[in-house]
């Protein structure tokens, strides 16, 4: 497709791992407190948290990759820009 931009990925790392627990051994892997935050502030304090991480905020109606990474964390958002689900690692 000419023209296209797609948003930067880094390489899926996941180092055996299938779940957030193993993958945030020394960073946090879990942020239930920013339900409901602006998508924008949520994004900025995981990676402050856990700067091994990429974050990614999900629109809705965006697709999602369904392979599990260690070094992402899906943010989404409601139709307002507010997170909308717990960010989880993966």
């Amino acid at each position: 497709m000419v023209g296209a931009s797609w948003p930067h990925y880094p390489p899926c790392v996941s180092e055996g791992c299938t779940n957030a627990a193993c993958c945030g051994q020394e960073f946090k892997y879990v942020w239930p407190e920013l339900v409901g935050k602006p998508a924008s502030e949520a994004a900025a304090i995981i990676e402050k948290s856990n700067p091994s991480v990429t974050v990614l905020i999900s629109k809705p109606g965006l697709i999602r990759l369904d392979n599990f990474c260690c070094n992402r964390v899906y943010v989404f958002s409601d139709q307002k820009g507010r997170v909308s689900a717990v960010p989880t690692v993966g």
